[in-house]
């Protein structure tokens, strides 16, 4: 998603691993919580918090330092520059070195914004007025802005209950002769089914745009997210794993793609081959203070990304199997770098609400909000509006679309943003910490259990 804005004492109540939760279907894990009832309402009720009772997490949320000497030696060297534009600038070359060390492809670019990328990214693949790109619901709507730009249509496919990512089935059924890309959400940097997606997309000559704002350092399968498909956009925005404030990188290694990013993030103009402008775009550069501050976060990602892997895991771990709750699902061959962490209660196995769960344990000491956007995209006005420049949309006035964004369903997106809960998952946390946000989840859990 492009995202230009904006995470004991265990004991084991299910009979299954971990390997084995995480590979099967959300379906399957919330039958595995209800059978666990009986055990887990045999538990003694601690008083909530909220009700006087002591809280489950013990110490404040522990804040980590972002940035220091890797950083300041980048600045440092880009002080004794005589410019600062990016083309053959020393740290934006140091800084695609070291971003293609973490995602190895053989093309990349640096961009102004995760937005930015994705725009580049979609130029490159030569969508134009009225083609179709099929995408995920839950995302920034940066992650659509370049379609709408290049007058091409925004198609939104529901998502897996559990993994929060395109359910490739549904990808497949929306697909119309229209149709010229995917963009598959790595959401919460959780990888997307990208084998699935990559064989959609080959079988229907597509194009597959990963959109990895959310997942530097993921991986699929062992193999770095960004790799898989065509082409893949990050994002540097302020809050997310590594940043320069704000910032992107597109990159590829297909030869029909890669070599267009530079140009088409350049306002169309080739700085390799030069000969005038024979594209047009506008400019998404980023310049070289922005570029040596990356060089210096880049070497910080590997640490980011296991640490937050492991947490996020752990948080898992402790809370599975508690009737009602559905942890976030990851595919056990995966890394996710969990941007943040996402669960899901079951509204029938409980006697309060969403809100009143979220507020239970806020009082508990976890930092925590109900849902995360508040409506899927196409439920914003702006899309229900269809008024998407001066309030009016050129593509659908010209016959180019039929597309009703008031008529669009997505009903597992709607249960998702209904029953979810986001908790920060950040490398400053340590393992003590997320245990005691895993017993105030078990706590508020058996307090309000039906």
């Amino acid at each position: 998603m492009s995202h230009d804005r904006p995470t004991p004492s265990p004991r084991p109540v299910i009979a299954v691993s971990r390997r084995e939760f995480l590979a099967t279907s959300s379906a399957a894990v919330l039958a595995a919580n209800l059978d666990a009832a009986p055990s887990a309402a045999a538990e003694p009720a601690a008083k909530l918090a909220l009700e006087g009772g002591a809280k489950a997490v013990k110490q404040a949320c522990p804040l980590g330092l972002r940035w220091g000497e890797p950083e300041r030696e980048r600045l440092n060297a880009m002080l004794q520059q005589e410019g600062l534009f990016y083309w053959k600038g020393p740290q934006t070359a140091l800084m695609l070195e070291r971003f293609q060390e973490v995602c190895p492809v053989k093309y990349a670019q640096s961009c102004s914004s995760g937005t930015a990328a994705l725009h580049i990214a979609v130029l490159a693949a030569g969508i134009g007025p009225g083609d179709e790109v099929i995408t995920s619901p839950i995302t920034d709507i940066g992650t659509v802005i370049g379609v709408l730009y290049q007058q091409a249509v925004p198609v939104f496919a529901d998502l897996g209950a559990g993994t929060y990512n395109l359910d490739p089935a549904d990808v497949e059924r929306r697909i119309t002769p229209k149709t010229k890309a995917i963009i598959a959400v790595h959401l919460c940097g959780n990888p997307c089914d990208l084998r699935a997606l990559k064989a959609i997309a080959d079988k229907h000559k597509l194009v597959l745009i990963e959109d990895s704002c959310q997942a530097w350092g993921a991986k699929y399968r062992g193999q770095p997210i960004g790799t898989i498909g065509h082409m893949t956009c990050f994002s540097l925005q302020n809050t997310k794993h590594i940043t320069c404030g704000d910032g992107g990188v597109v990159g590829s290694s297909d030869e029909r793609f890669g070599p267009l990013l530079q140009k088409y993030g350049d306002k169309g103009f080739d700085r390799v081959k030069g000969g005038g402008f024979q594209a047009f775009s506008t400019n998404y550069r980023m310049s070289e203070p922005q570029a040596a501050m990356v060089a210096g976060q880049l070497t910080r990602l590997e640490a980011i990304a296991s640490k937050r892997a492991r947490l996020g895991n752990l948080l898992t771990e402790r809370i599975t199997g508690v009737p009602g709750v559905t942890p976030h699902q990851v595919h056990p061959e995966d890394r996710c770098v969990y941007w943040f962490y996402f669960f899901r209660i079951q509204p029938q196995a409980f006697r309060c609400d969403r809100a009143q769960f979220v507020k239970a344990l806020a009082a508990e000491g976890v930092p925590c909000s109900a849902g995360y956007i508040a409506v899927p995209l196409h439920r914003e006005p702006v899309f229900q509006q269809h008024g998407f420049f001066a309030g009016r949309w050129p593509v659908r006035e010209m016959g180019l679309t039929t597309m009703d964004y008031t008529k669009h369903q997505t009903p597992e997106v709607e249960a998702i943003l209904k029953t979810g809960i986001r908790v920060p998952i950040h490398e400053g946390m340590t393992e003590e910490y997320i245990a005691g946000v895993a017993e105030a989840i078990r706590k508020v859990a058996r307090h309000y259990a039906a």
